[in-house]
């Protein structure tokens, strides 16, 4: 028969002593404890639910104090005063849209056309297909067919965007329509099959001046906008 050593039958009566203080501290499981705190739960009255609210619903907004600043708004609003048509717009395309940024918006939109007129200009279709409604896309790619029916090319070096200005915004049901006014600069000219300039300057910059509007359908789980109208400034 194998004895215990002292140390070894002092660590069994601590662990004993333990679990029994351990016990006396957390209680029993009966099945008719409190459920733990869960801070995203709705409030109660007197420990009882709110019939006033409905059940699974985690409220996260509150009342703004007398002139506290509209926080959602505030993006908008230093992009277009507020109380304007196009102020209220933005905003209407923002409620219907939360992820809605105006800033990242205008960003977004002259990457867009710079790609559009690249891609016009070399005739890629595809591209154009990606970033343009039908509408707009038949009438660029008619554009296209009509000048390779004739050998003719479009020699274009996109210099830059010097302004990008929105002119109006409009929530047509879901969908949200954005017209901006964009001023850039391009070196563009259009040869003929045996390489003669007819329309352009090859070694002149001019500035261009369009007015383009972008749609995209709010309930859509493709952030793309697309071009849906174009219109040249005079």
């Amino acid at each position: 028969m194998e004895f215990l050593d002292f140390g070894t039958i002092i660590f069994m009566v601590a662990a004993v002593v333990i679990f029994y203080q351990l016990r006396s501290v957390l209680g029993r499981r009966t099945g008719n404890e409190r459920p733990p705190f869960d801070p995203y739960s709705r409030p109660t009255t007197n420990g009882a639910p709110d019939p006033a609210k409905p059940e699974n619903v985690v409220s996260l907004q509150r009342k703004r104090a007398p002139g506290e600043p509209e926080i959602a708004y505030l993006a908008i609003d230093s992009m277009a005063k507020p109380g304007t048509d196009l102020n209220k717009g933005l905003r209407a395309i923002r409620d219907a849209d939360p992820s809605f940024d105006p800033k990242a918006f205008l960003e977004g939109a002259k990457m867009a056309y710079e790609m559009i007129v690249s891609a016009f200009a070399a005739g890629d279709r595809k591209t154009l297909k990606n970033l343009l409604s039908k509408e707009v896309f038949d009438g660029f790619v008619a554009a296209i067919n009509e000048r390779e029916s004739k050998s003719e090319q479009i020699q274009s070096s996109f210099v830059g965007i010097d302004k990008a200005d929105y002119v109006s915004a409009e929530l047509k049901g879901t969908e949200a329509h954005v017209t901006l006014r964009l001023v850039s600069e391009l070196i563009s000219a259009t040869r003929d099959k045996t390489g003669a300039v007819i329309n352009g300057d090859p070694e002149t910059v001019a500035e261009v001046k369009d007015v383009w509007t972008f749609a995209r359908d709010t309930r859509s789980k493709d952030p793309n906008w697309k071009l849906v109208a174009t219109e040249e400034e005079e």
